[in-house]
């Protein structure tokens, strides 16, 4: 299966050390020069190593966009990252992008790329054996990756594997 990645699902991830849910689940992930710069950036120096240790293994793998023109088209609604990611996932035939922000994951909808983000695979992982809590997931993406997830959607979420 070819999956495509922007920096917000491989980032958080490794930041709550959950990066490995990815590769369970996946095997390998793509990802653009851009998301690959984005991700130098990272400020915890935890979880950029986890990144760092993913690139060196070889499942997080850094491709250039085919036609980068085609990410120049979205610039003006996304982010270097984010617009990346969508072109290299439509150019490549990409299955599933990994996309967390809402204007991305709607303009690649759009296209009709097929779109999952760190809440999906935290799920996948619950339901895999992979996580023991949803709930104690999400409290670590909120405090340590400083990731907001509306509480109505973390209701539906906790209710969705049953952790009501």
């Amino acid at each position: 299966m070819r999956v495509v990645s922007n920096t917000s699902p491989v980032s958080n991830l490794a930041i709550v050390n959950r990066l490995g849910l990815l590769k369970a689940r996946y095997e390998q992930i793509a990802i653009p020069p851009a998301v690959h710069d984005e991700l130098q950036l990272l400020s915890h120096p935890e979880g950029r190593e986890r990144l760092a240790q993913a690139l060196r293994e070889g499942w997080i793998v850094v491709e250039p966009v085919p036609f980068p023109e085609q990410a120049a088209l979205y610039l003006e609604v996304l982010d270097s990252g984010e617009a990346a990611a969508l072109a290299l996932a439509l150019q490549t035939g990409a299955e599933v992008l990994l996309m967390d922000e809402r204007k991305g994951r709607g303009l690649a909808q759009q296209f009709g790329q097929r779109v999952s983000g760190i809440l999906g695979m935290l799920v996948w992982g619950k339901e895999h054996g992979h996580v023991e809590s949803l709930t104690a997931e999400m409290v670590r993406l909120i405090s340590e990756a400083r990731f907001f997830i509306h509480p109505a959607l973390q209701a539906y979420m906790r209710a969705a594997v049953g952790e009501e």
